[in-house]
């Protein structure tokens, strides 16, 4: 990474910190809900966007690629900014896509239930294990909630190998740059997102955080009653 390159460079004056997503106080503080993001002390270089999103074009990121990153300007902020988030969404977007089944997803199917919406990725560990709890949400709730997951940037047979051990009751596909940028798009995984029956935005979870599980389930409790 050309931010550890930059800092060996100055081993006595400089310390590279890697924090994990969802654990980040500075991250936290700066309203910023995707990676990568760089802090110097405790003033924000450079934010998610800044990186290009997904489905953006290739490149188009302020400092994408990685290497063409010194030949660009740099704006410190430091005061929180909430351009640094993703753009929040205030109900269920439209959709349309097929599931791995080889039927049609859209959100017209999964009307007056709870909505869970998860974006995930084959190379993301904790992704793994957030989906298999997704799997006992839907055997504990039934047909009150509708779990819908999405992989993005993964190859389909990896998608489909791990899919193939998890729970068969969850909508399964596989989520195009038009979807997740009408997410308000995605710059992190797992990103979770809970609708209520109306299909209103109820709660965002970004990442892993420890308590993930627990903010969810609290919300959700709320909305299956």
């Amino acid at each position: 990474m050309l931010v550890q390159e930059v800092a060996a460079k100055y081993p006595s004056q400089v310390t590279f910190v890697s924090e994990n997503f969802g654990a980040s106080k500075l991250a936290e503080r700066f309203g910023v809900k995707g990676y990568p993001a760089i802090f110097v002390d405790d003033v924000l270089v450079a934010a998610p966007r800044e990186f290009g999103y997904f489905g953006e074009v290739e490149g188009s990121g302020r400092y994408a690629p990685w290497k063409n990153a010194g030949k660009k300007d740099i704006v410190a902020r430091e005061h929180p900014d909430t351009t640094a988030a993703s753009r929040e969404i205030a109900a269920l977007p439209q959709f349309t896509l097929t599931d791995l089944a080889g039927k049609p997803l859209t959100p017209d199917q999964l009307k007056d239930r709870v909505v869970l919406v998860e974006f995930w990725a084959t190379w993301c560990p904790p992704c793994r294990s957030t989906l298999e709890w997704l799997g006992d949400l839907k055997r504990k709730h039934g047909d009150k909630l509708a779990v819908v997951a999405l992989a993005v940037e993964s190859p389909e047979d990896k998608i489909r190998s791990t899919v193939a051990s998890l729970s068969p009751d969850l909508r399964w596909a596989i989520a195009d740059a038009k979807t997740a940028q009408g997410f308000g798009d995605i710059t992190s995984v797992p990103t979770l997102f809970l609708f209520d029956r109306a299909g209103k935005t109820a709660r965002v979870v970004y990442g892993a955080p420890p308590d993930l599980h627990q903010q969810a389930e609290q919300v959700l409790e709320t909305l299956v009653k």
